[in-house]
């Protein structure tokens, strides 16, 4: 474990505290806690990971269709202009 220091507001500080006391918990597992949770939510899913790979892979392709005349196609056979 790496030892840090981090300025808290005094809200935050008060809140850090009372959650202590009523868990038993020291602060400082408290604050883990809280930033294992912040980053868990902002981690992107195994889903958007794998969009975000496949992002762009077909772009240098030259022997796909002109997808732009295809749809143009496709409205236009169902009365979609």
């Amino acid at each position: 474990m790496l030892r840090t220091q981090i300025y808290l507001t005094e809200e935050e500080s008060a809140g850090v505290t009372a959650l202590a006391g009523v868990t038993g918990k020291k602060q400082s597992e408290i604050i883990r806690e809280a930033i294992d949770a912040y980053l868990d939510a902002k981690r992107p899913s195994a889903l958007e990971e794998a969009v975000n790979r496949c992002a762009g892979m077909w772009q240098d392709r030259t022997d796909l269709p002109d997808f732009a005349a295809a749809r143009k196609s496709f409205d236009r056979d169902f009365g979609h202009e």
